[in-house]
């Protein structure tokens, strides 16, 4: 089967001319027919006769209502196809408008995490890694894919990351933060020596249907309102599990990101963790430094949905207790909550403040 791609793209401007790094664009297949160039014929067979296999009841449907548009801003729908899945809106709407040097790419929507039948995760992981390089990254040097992976099968998710470790179009791994055990458990740890092998960072994003856990720790979620919070808890439960099952002790070269849940939460679970782990250090020996040392070390937060304190003084009160250097910016393209670079931050940044954050900070946590 011949790949046809849209040629009315228009060419990509000079990255060299560019700072800002935007460290969450989403790229979304027109529909699963895109990923079909990609597949052999038996899953080409598979995806078409049978389709997904997810950990969810109803294939393909989230498991409460949301607002209309799937969460996507009304205005970046191009004429065919969802939001997202259309290069030259994504470069006019935000890319060249806003002077955008280099993108991550976080391919949502394409169920390899969930996948029960773990060969054709791990088939369908190849083809998402293999579209975001055709599709997106070719056509646009500025965009730097994730390798999607299937974690549940962490000998495939390894093959599967040593396979791109070595092609810089990839700048990092994407794990979905709803497994089946946390993520702090051996059995994905593989996967986290895989990233340190490769030297590209682990980025945890929220995702739809996430395995089919609920969104928070006491059950499904009446309203949407309620379910657009819980990314930051959620986000406290894998760090903690992280950094008491000894990961960041193992492995102390792995980046880990956190995309999509705000940071103003990261200084208090600090100081609990910090604290726990003072009266308790004796029953986690391996762990043998502050937890807060490793945070320091080995994690990164990006900035959208941007948190909006009451005052900018304590929002710089927060940033400087994380450190500058570990805050990144992102827009969350194409989605309704979108952060635009030049009214994210209700906070005066000096100069070296803004360069760290909307572009240094990133170059240093990714390969880009």
């Amino acid at each position: 089967m011949t790949l046809t791609l849209d040629s009315a793209a228009p060419a990509a401007s000079t990255p060299a001319k560019l700072a800002t790094v935007d460290c969450d664009l989403h790229p979304t297949p027109r529909s699963p027919n895109d990923l079909l160039p990609f597949l052999s014929q038996r899953w080409q067979s598979h995806l078409r006769d049978y389709g997904s296999h997810i950990r969810q009841g109803i294939s393909g449907q989230e498991i409460h209502p949301r607002m209309d548009g799937r969460g996507m801003r009304l205005d970046a729908f191009p004429e065919t196809g969802p939001a997202g899945s259309d290069l030259g809106l994504m470069q006019r709407q935000h890319l060249d408008a806003n002077d955008i040097g280099a993108g991550t790419l976080i391919a949502l929507g394409t169920s390899v995490s969930d996948e029960r039948n773990l060969d054709y995760g791990a088939a369908l992981a190849r083809a998402v890694n293999q579209w975001q390089l055709a599709a997106w990254v070719e056509p646009d040097p500025r965009l730097h894919a994730g390798i999607i992976v299937t974690q549940e099968d962490p000998a495939a998710a390894v093959a599967e990351i040593d396979y791109w470790a070595a092609d810089p179009r990839f700048s990092h791994i994407m794990l979905s933060p709803k497994p089946i055990e946390p993520l702090g458990r051996r059995r994905y740890w593989p996967i986290y020596e895989a990233a340190c092998r490769a030297g590209l960072p682990v980025v945890f994003h929220p995702v739809i249907p996430g395995g089919g856990h609920p969104s928070s720790g006491i059950g499904w979620p009446t309203f949407y309102i309620q379910d657009h919070y819980t990314s930051g808890p959620l986000y406290q439960n894998i760090a903690m599990s992280m950094v008491f099952e000894g990961v960041f002790e193992k492995f102390p070269e792995l980046k880990v990101v956190f995309v999509e849940g705000g940071f103003t939460w990261v200084p208090h679970m600090t100081w609990r963790f910090d604290r726990q782990w003072e009266r308790m250090r004796s029953e986690v020996p391996h762990v043998k430094k502050k937890p807060s040392e490793y945070l320091r070390q080995n994690t990164w937060f990006t900035t959208q949905p941007m948190e909006e304190c009451r005052t900018p003084g304590q929002l710089r009160e927060i940033i400087e207790w994380i450190g500058f250097d570990r805050v990144l910016y992102s827009s969350d393209y194409p989605h309704w909550d979108y952060d635009d670079p030049k009214y994210a931050f209700k906070l005066r940044l000096s100069d070296e403040e803004r360069q760290m954050i909307f572009s240094g900070n990133a170059r240093r946590a990714y390969r880009l």
